[in-house]
Order: structure tokens, then C-alpha cells, then sequence
């Protein structure tokens, strides 16, 4: 009997068979490696194209009414990265740390602005662009941190920006150790680090349930 020679009958018969293949990692594994990260490799240089590709995936979320309002400012390293740092604060829960340690900061930022300045629209909004492209730089091999404690007039002035910042999305390569710690809803919700590893606790899901 030739080889296959039954496979082969089977797809005359019944058609052929359909296989699924995974391609790229599951949203769980995304969201896992999706942490909040205050030290990054400065050897790697985080292009403008690179932001420009985590940009582009608000050309595809949701937003309310789909007024579109986010507004979107580039900044890498050569194009104005140290006004950034010297406006923002990063590890506000370690302050003992002083994050982020020296030699280990963020040289690429994206400034979130909104032509509807910060309605709960706008907010609404806000939230889905920073998870969503937080999602596609770690989808890239990179890592992010939501920046909401900054100086919003200096940043403003520091690149002429026509409308007011929201937030501040820092990118970069990570250096960092995360581990998920699953706790209870009374328990404290403050990450913490020990022997270099950076503990986030999260409420376990039968007590996010009502």
C-alpha cells in the first residue's frame, strides 16, 4: 500500500482536513510580560519608526463616539528624551529607590495629547490607547511604563504641543525581574521588591467576581 495512501482517501472523501496553527503568543502570555517597567538595557536604541509602529494600533481600537481624539508625540533620544526624564516621576510607591537607577532610564517616550482635553470620553479613550500599545511593544520584545505624574506645563512648552498631554508612555528594552503575586481583595495592593525581583499583586479573579 502506497504511503499516506489512507490520509490521502480520507481528504478526497471528506475534504481536506483543516489544521490550526498558534501564531505569535496568546493575549494571557502579552499580558503577563506586560508589566510596568522602571529600568531599561540603554544600549538598546528605540527608534522613531519602532514608536511610530506602537503608534499605529490606535487606527484600529475602539474609541467613544469614535471621536478619535488622542494625539500622539514621538520622542526618542535625539529628539528631546532628556525633557522628558527631567519632567516625569517613575516608582512614586519605592521612593526610597529613587527610580529609575542611574544608567538604567528611558530614552524613548510617547506623549499621549487630546483635542478634548480630559473628558471622560477622552479618559475612556486614554486607557484602551496605553494598554493597547503597551501590548504591541511587548509584542515587539519591548517594555513600557504609564507615566501620569509629570509636569504637564514644562512638557507642553518643551515641544510646543498644541494640545494638553494626558499621559506619558515610556518604551524601551527592559532589564527587569516581575512576579505576579496572587492575593486577597484586604491584602495590600502595593508592589514591592526583594533581591532584585519587582512583586506585583493582583486580587484573585473569584474575588473580582460579584
Amino acid at each position: 500500500m502506497a504511503d499516506n495512501y489512507l490520509e490521502k482517501r480520507y481528504d478526497e472523501v471528506f475534504g481536506k482536513k483543516t489544521v490550526i496553527r498558534r501564531v505569535g503568543h496568546t493575549l494571557d502570555e502579552l499580558l503577563t510580560r506586560n508589566r510596568s517597567t522602571r529600568g531599561y538595557n540603554k544600549d538598546f536604541v528605540v527608534s522613531e519608526d519602532m514608536l511610530r509602529q506602537i503608534v499605529s494600533v490606535n487606527t484600529k481600537i475602539g474609541s467613544g463616539c469614535n471621536r478619535q481624539v488622542l494625539r500622539f508625540k514621538l520622542v526618542t533620544k535625539d529628539t528631546g528624551a532628556d525633557k522628558v526624564l527631567q519632567n516625569i516621576k517613575m516608582g512614586a510607591a519605592l521612593p526610597e529607590l529613587h527610580l529609575p537607577f542611574p544608567g538604567t532610564e528611558p530614552e524613548a517616550f510617547i506623549i499621549v495629547c487630546s483635542t478634548a482635553g480630559d473628558d471622560k470620553l477622552a479618559l475612556i479613550d486614554l486607557g484602551m490607547s496605553l494598554q493597547t500599545m503597551s501590548l504591541r511593544a511587548v509584542e515587539m520584545g519591548l517594555n513600557t511604563l504609564i507615566v501620569g505624574a509629570f509636569n504637564k506645563t514644562k512638557i507642553c512648552e518643551a515641544f510646543d504641543l498644541p494640545f494638553d498631554p494626558l499621559a506619558v508612555l515610556c518604551v524601551g528594552k527592559g532589564n527587569e525581574r516581575f512576579q505576579i503575586v496572587p492575593i486577597h481583595a484586604d491584602e495590600s495592593h502595593a508592589y514591592y521588591r526583594r533581591e532584585g525581583v519587582h512583586y506585583i499583586p493582583k486580587v484573585r479573579l473569584e474575588e473580582l467576581e460579584l
